[in-house]
């Protein structure tokens, strides 16, 4: 309580000399003078906004109705216990990579998580940065690395899964220190919840079958059988499950809940989306590749991460975009491929701010009832700087030592 009641002052002191407005309102109203005052003219400036705007929401549609529509048919039946939370919690990682999508990977665990959501949040944001074939392969590929004796996919796993371990505690226990440890009975409620969690777990079942089947199939050429192996079909089908499993009277509620849920946070994704697409056009983030070779090109590789992060917002357009920038550097210094692709891996963890969709996801489960931003952005952040600055100096340790 005395948390909601600091934090409820603020806007009032802050109305004194600024609007007090929407921050999804703040957003849009900051990409447009930004874009204005650069020297865009009026029709480039709406079509860098459209642009942006729309940039991969078809996806998260995809993957946030059916999420909500299960995390809502999973809350009929009440399964949140420590036993769901704990096992959400230790799949993240391995959710995080296998789904190629941190956003997807959270939002089908967070339903059964409980207490244990930030742990979840944390597992699967390390788990797609870090983890074979996520972060690695997608950045091994954009630097041609991926075909090099240095770079094969069992050293990458191998490394992955090693910096993985402490990178995922350091963000958990973060996130126990910044939070505080809160009581919410689930413990005793373990047994109660036994019987009813082996039941709520099919849909996790289906979801994990159809993904492994997926990989190990492949492109079958039939459209809607590719469909369902893919992440997003498979989380469909795992939310339909879901929702048949929930009583027929309260079946509506759940997908009017769930419409209501993704319409609000799709409306805050795309305006973080065109805040990052007009900050992207007026940086000049092509001229910041570094020069060098052994440990300061690492760190330096680094650091030119952070900048595309702080600037995209999204991890997976970071990937994209500092990959043709720093490719030339690490061919050119010599680094060692492994530990190129790492060094960039980790500076794509910096950090969970307002223009990336992961923060707004997380903000909206995790923290629904917080009513301090500043609050939630120094959990979040912090915690994913840590968990760079902790796989960052773990790297450099590895690779001064190594012979």
């Amino acid at each position: 309580m005395a948390e909601t009641t600091t934090s409820t002052a603020h806007p009032a002191a802050r109305s004194q000399w600024l609007p007090d407005l929407p921050l999804v309102v703040w957003m849009v109203l900051l990409t447009l003078l930004l874009g204005l005052a650069s020297g865009l003219g009026a029709a480039e400036m709406i079509s860098t906004f459209n642009t942006g705007f729309g940039w991969a929401l078809g996806e998260f549609a995809l993957i946030l109705l059916p999420s909500f529509t299960m995390a809502a048919a999973l809350s009929c039946r009440n399964v949140a216990s420590e036993a769901a939370g704990r096992s959400a919690a230790l799949a993240s990682p391995v959710a995080g990579a296998a789904m190629i999508c941190p956003d997807t990977a959270y939002a089908a665990l967070a339903p059964a998580a409980g207490r244990y959501k930030l742990d979840l949040a944390f597992g699967a944001y390390a788990g797609f940065k870090l983890l074979y074939p996520a972060g690695p392969l997608i950045v091994a590929v954009g630097l041609g690395a991926a075909s090099t004796a240095g770079a094969q996919p069992a050293m990458l796993l191998l490394f992955g899964v090693l910096l993985t371990l402490p990178v995922w505690a350091a963000g958990a226990i973060w996130g126990r220190f910044a939070v505080g440890r809160t009581a919410d009975g689930t413990e005793e409620e373990t047994d109660h919840h036994e019987g009813r969690l082996w039941i709520a777990a099919a849909p996790f079942a289906v979801l994990t079958a159809l993904l492994v089947l997926g990989g190990l199939v492949g492109q079958s050429g039939i459209g809607a059988l590719d469909f369902l192996f893919t992440p997003k079909g498979a989380l469909i089908a795992a939310a339909v499950l879901a929702l048949l499993q929930t009583p027929a009277a309260e079946r509506r509620a759940c997908l009017d809940s769930a419409v209501r849920r993704t319409g609000s946070l799709l409306l805050v994704i795309g305006a973080a989306s065109a805040f990052g697409a007009v900050v992207t056009g007026l940086v000049p983030l092509n001229q910041l590749a570094p020069t060098g070779s052994g440990l300061l090109t690492l760190v330096a590789l680094f650091g030119l991460t952070v900048i595309f992060k702080l600037a995209q917002g999204s991890s997976m357009a970071t990937f994209a975009a500092v990959a043709p920038v720093a490719a030339p550097v690490v061919a050119a210094s010599g680094a060692d491929p492994i530990a190129a692709v790492f060094a960039i891996c980790l500076g794509s963890f910096i950090a969970i701010l307002p223009n990336d969709s992961y923060y707004w996801l997380v903000r909206r489960d995790a923290f629904e009832h917080e009513a301090s931003e500043a609050r939630v952005i120094r959990i979040l952040a912090g915690g994913a700087v840590m968990q760079a600055l902790v796989g960052m100096a773990l790297l450099l340790t590895v690779v001064g030592l190594w012979p």
